[in-house]
């Protein structure tokens, strides 16, 4: 929640009204003491149930004390196809095969569930749908947004990287380290260098006429993110002036954001082994021994034509910044390096601007020359790999000011970087304790880091395990998931928060383990039917007495109908792929043009190419978030395009076709296709009034639009 929005959004009186959080020596009134999120979770004892029988684990003894004091009794449980089915599209958002259901149906065991969900959890494609979500929090993009929407060609590697991390369960204590603090804390690890480009993700106005402010706006977004993805709080709202609801002064803000200021923000950050270095040096030295003649001919020749165009392009500033230009940089004062930076864009000299400016002697000298070069390039070595990132500058941290209104311009008070005084125990700010890893970096985002993912930090276990159960239940603990402060909700089982909180802390931070224990959960296994008088008592399942229907995101419905269609190409990682965009779209966006492989089109969606000016239609016609702001819960709309997608997309109707074919291939009889194809589509037989239906439908049209009829069912996007 933007500060703007923030006081938008309320009556004048309340605004006006409104306590001012942070009085001058920043002390907390009782009130804002004791709001149940500064305080560090403790592990609450079991509640006792009457229906000991239901509870499978520590959540159902939770769940069931709350549905018990209410008088409602729970769901009955979900089929075993329904089950796996449900799972199946939890953990690794694909549909399960026929064969999978029924050896889970057939397996009598008593840890089938459990064995289940562990060989889920194994697979690669877990990674893919929970890192998904991830991205969706970190407002992911591969392109800078604004006017010309640059692409960010590494921005790739830290979607795969986040993908490893889960499928590797990596410790979210050390997920969080890595990506605010990775190249500090990790120097030689690579991965913790791609990590750190959490920072930079958001929206970049590269051509802005002030870099000094496009960098203060980067500062404010990851100022903004971290607040908001690892802590639940909305700090954006304390960046013009105390913030008007929670106890967060504006002088917090900028003591959160001082942690980042020292840090350079790189988008080629060198990631390349010891070996790849070597052997790129050797092939380096194969492409320059025939090619640096040409280039330095190539230089010599264009060296006056650049001076020229750079003078007549120098003339043309005001003279205070020709002169800042003119001045040696290590002589350039305060003002006239921020000149330099304002203006140096507009000196740049383009390749086409020299040949436009060369003599026809000299075009037909370059011409010949740029020909013998391009006969060298397969002796070109491809460019090492690079990574967008932060690392810190050398010498001395930049002084951080609080900024009145927000403006850059408008300096107030000198802070020092600092926690939230309201996480601070004893609810004083004072200044961090820093010591720098190496005599390379100020440690500056090392503190902040370990801070944040310190067992004693009150919300940041608090603040994922309800991420989790969001996930899996449509709704978090908390309904507001990245707001944990005084405006957000309170928690519907506290006890069982705290309780998750806690067990995840001492799994050693483990993702998985959390997941195993809500999925073996008689909770999460519930089906959703229930009597009408329990629907009526708990309407909005805030009891969890059900299973809550929630409708498929877009890029789930796609990677079904590419893997039931039998298209989906599997293949992992790498550069954001292309899928062709439909044919009325595709002449109306010439930056988008379709991957050459047409393998790579049938790629999961995760993979699809990030672009934050247009997003790819099918995924936007089911709610794609907006990738300029952090998305922790996606919106869920029932608009008419949906339904069109599902009835007209390319994809839907090449999936229809694909599992027809399917269908013929492996079952000879109407009855067994119609069976088939629904076990496929739906994850269940079809009763026998849908079979008569199928049949008759069958009479007079191909198999293939039955397909598509049963992907324009609510069952197959709204999963049991």
């Amino acid at each position: 929640m933007s500060h703007h929005a923030a006081t938008l959004s309320l009556p004048l009186a309340l605004i006006l009204t409104a306590t001012v959080w942070g009085s001058d020596d920043e002390t907390l009134t009782p009130r804002q003491k004791a709001h149940w999120a500064w305080k560090k979770p403790v592990r609450p004892a079991l509640p006792r149930v009457k229906d000991a029988a239901w509870v499978g684990n520590p959540i159902d003894a939770f769940i069931a004390a709350r549905r018990e004091a209410a008088g409602l009794p729970p769901a009955s449980p979900a089929s075993r196809e329904q089950f796996i089915r449900r799972l199946s599209f939890d953990l690794l958002g694909l549909p399960p095969t026929p064969q999978e259901m029924d050896a889970f149906v057939e397996d009598k065991s008593p840890d089938a569930c459990e064995r289940l969900v562990d060989r889920l959890l194994s697979s690669p494609h877990y990674g893919e749908r929970w890192g998904r979500h991830w991205l969706d929090l970190v407002r992911f993009a591969e392109s800078n947004g604004y006017e010309f929407d640059e692409v960010r060609p590494d921005a790739w590697r830290y979607r795969d990287y986040v993908i490893r991390a889960f499928n590797e369960d990596k410790p979210y204590d050390r997920f969080v380290l890595e990506q605010l603090a990775g190249d500090e804390l990790f120097p030689g690890d690579p991965v913790a260098q791609v990590a750190t480009g959490f920072n930079l993700l958001g929206p970049d106005m590269t051509d802005s006429s002030d870099q000094a402010e496009r960098r203060q706006n980067t500062l404010n977004d990851m100022t903004d993110t971290t607040g908001l993805v690892f802590l639940g709080l909305t700090v954006a709202c304390a960046r013009c002036h105390d913030h008007k609801f929670e106890p967060i002064p504006q002088s917090d803000y900028y003591r959160l954001q001082s942690f980042f200021v020292p840090a350079e923000f790189r988008a080629d950050l060198p990631i390349a082994s010891a070996a790849e270095k070597t052997a790129h040096e050797r092939a380096l030295r194969e492409y320059l021994r025939p090619a640096r003649p040409i280039q330095e001919a190539l230089s010599r020749l264009e060296a006056p034509y650049r001076q020229k165009l750079y003078e007549q392009k120098l003339a043309r500033l005001p003279e205070e910044a020709q002169v800042a230009h003119r001045t040696p940089a290590e002589k350039r004062n305060a003002a006239q390096k921020e000149l330099v930076a304002k203006t140096g864009r507009l000196l740049g000299v383009s390749p086409p601007e020299i040949v436009q400016a060369l003599n026809k002697e000299d075009a037909g000298r370059h011409r010949d020359l740029q020909r013998q070069l391009r006969k060298l390039d397969a002796l070109r070595p491809a460019p090492l790999a690079a990574a967008m990132g932060l690392r810190d500058a050398r010498g001395p941290a930049p002084k951080t000011f609080v900024l009145e209104r927000g403006e850059r311009g408008s300096r107030g008070d000198e802070v020092q970087p600092g926690f939230p005084v309201a996480l601070v125990p004893g609810h004083r700010s004072t200044p961090a304790t820093i010591k720098a890893p190496t005599s390379e970096t100020t440690g500056r985002r090392t503190a902040l880091a370990r801070w944040i993912a310190s067992p004693d930090n009150p919300l940041t276990a608090r603040v994922l395990v309800n991420r989790l159960w969001q996930h899996h239940f449509g709704r978090g603990l908390v309904a507001t998931p990245s707001d944990f402060g005084l405006r957000g909700q309170f928690p519907t089982h506290p006890e069982l928060l705290d309780w998750l909180a806690v067990e995840f802390i001492e799994s050693g931070w483990s993702v998985k383990h959390m997941h195993r224990l809500i999925l073996t959960s008689a909770t999460y296994q519930q089906s959703s039917r229930v009597a009408e008088e329990v629907r009526r008592k708990d309407p909005d399942n805030r009891l969890l007495t059900r299973k809550t229907l929630v409708r498929l995101e877009g890029e789930v419905i796609r990677d079904s109908l590419l893997s039931l269609g039998g298209r989906l190409d599997q293949c992992m990682g790498g550069p954001g792929v292309f899928p062709p965009l439909p044919a009325e779209l595709a002449g109306g966006f010439k930056t988008w043009k379709p991957s050459p492989d047409p393998r790579d089109h049938a790629r999961r969606s995760v993979y699809i190419f990030a672009r934050r000016n247009l997003r790819f239609p099918f995924l936007e016609a089911f709610d794609a978030p907006d990738s300029n702001l952090s998305c922790p819960k996606r919106e869920r709309s029932t608009v008419a395009p949906q339904a069109l997608a599902l009835l007209n997309a390319g994809d839907v109707i090449e999936a229809a076709r694909g599992l027809a074919d399917r269908v013929a291939r492996k079952a000879q009889d109407t009855d067994l296709r119609i069976t088939l194809a629904y076990r496929l589509a739906l994850g269940r037989r079809p009763s026998e009034r849908e079979r008569q239906l199928a049949r008759e439908f069958l009479e007079s049209s191909p198999l293939s639009e039955l397909c598509r009829a049963l992907f324009n069912l609510n069952e197959f996007i709204y999963p049991e």
